[in-house]
């Protein structure tokens, strides 16, 4: 098949990217023909297909999102060239636009999306209102509470959010999609909740690639790890209060808006470590030899990657009980704490350091390899 996959960013820059990349690199492994469009960033790696990316967007492109001459006229010029058979969307707004898939609907081109974050349902995708609250008022109430509760915290953002919502409503994009991919249970719940035809969601956990230069022999060290982007609803400010006041090592990678803060106020504890950026072979190797895996997010977490690999290696997780969190960790391979909750959260790591877990880590490493999830996803490709 000719698959045209989209994504608005084509770099290591989160957990969906790493999906999206490992996608290509997969199709074109089995033997697919594969283009993917994209969004010029500084960031990207070399693309072949890159003349026809879109340029980098800003705030001052108002006009991107709800669909802007650059986007369309590029967008065509890739599908005249490429002619694809698939159009597999990922994460598609505000820097690209969801007028692609009118586009490619008004060709006959099937087109699946992968669902990463809950944009589809909520104007900031994060379901979290002005107060860092967890919120559905606009799954199926219209998408005014946006702008209401200033959910973006910034009024102008909340405004065209909430616009950019209402533009692309789910009558609008459900009828011209064939398939949507939930990579969790929840998600595909959601998506319901919201309105979303239950015929064309499908439920596929994402996959995972461990290069064979890791070493999966465990060599525990005695440290637990969190990898992933340092912000609010990430739970980190729960989990940095709660690791200060414990005797263990708690090593923490990656970047994000709270990054400065939480260094400049935990720069003097000996417990908490910053490492920044690591390539993502130094990071599964930390995550093979990390007493486990911590993941204390405050949001509806979808299908957190790092779940999966540190499974795939060995290693337990602790994490919170919300989200597409709860259907990946059971007594066997971890366990699960209420968020925000710091006393809760406190036992729960001195319960797991303390505790041996044996993992069926070849379990895991199949049920999320590469080549259950293609097989899988080319079922889906060939039935729509």
């Amino acid at each position: 098949m000719k698959i045209l996959i989209v994504n608005k960013f084509y770099y290591n820059r989160g957990g969906s990217e790493i999906y999206v990349l490992g996608l290509e690199k997969m199709l074109k492994e089995s033997g697919h023909e594969v283009a993917f469009f994209s969004m010029n960033d500084p960031e990207n790696f070399k693309n072949e297909w890159d003349q026809y990316w879109v340029s980098t967007f800003t705030f001052r492109k108002f006009r991107r999102p709800f669909g802007d001459k650059e986007t369309k006229i590029k967008f065509n010029k890739i599908l005249d060239h490429f002619n694809p058979d698939i159009i597999h969307l990922n994460n598609i707004h505000t820097q690209i636009s969801p007028v692609i898939v009118e586009i490619a609907h008004c060709r006959g081109i099937k087109i699946v999306w992968t669902i990463h974050d809950y944009k589809l349902l909520c104007p900031v995708y994060t379901c979290l209102n002005g107060k860092d609250e967890i919120c559905e008022k606009c799954f199926c109430h219209g998408k005014n509470h946006c702008f209401k509760n200033n959910c973006k915290g910034n009024l102008l953002a909340s405004f065209l959010f909430q616009k950019e919502a209402e533009k692309w409503s789910r009558e609008r994009l459900e009828k011209q999609v064939d398939a949507f991919i939930c990579p969790s249970h929840f998600m595909k719940e959601k998506m319901i909740q919201g309105g979303f035809s239950e015929n064309k969601l499908h439920t596929l956990h994402n996959f995972v690639r461990v290069p064979g230069d890791v070493e999966t022999k465990k060599n525990t060290d005695h440290y637990y790890l969190y990898v992933g982007r340092l912000s609010k609803e990430k739970g980190l400010s729960t989990l940095c209060n709660v690791a200060s006041q414990l005797p263990y090592k708690l090593k923490i990678v990656g970047t994000g808006p709270m990054e400065t803060e939480l260094r400049k106020q935990y720069q003097v504890n000996p417990q908490i470590e910053f490492l920044g950026i690591k390539t993502h072979t130094d990071v599964l190797q930390m995550m093979a030899n990390a007493k486990f895996v911590i993941i204390p997010s405050e949001w509806y977490e979808n299908n957190p990657l790092s779940v999966l690999e540190a499974l795939c290696l060995g290693t337990p997780v602790l994490g919170t009980n919300i989200g597409g969190i709860p259907e990946l960790i059971r007594q066997e391979n971890g366990e699960l704490f209420e968020p925000k909750n710091e006393a809760e959260l406190k036992e729960k790591i001195k319960q797991m350091m303390h505790k041996n877990y044996e993992l069926n880590q070849s379990y895991f490493a199949e049920k999320f390899s590469s080549k259950n999830y293609l097989k899988q996803l080319e079922t889906i490709y060939k039935t729509i």
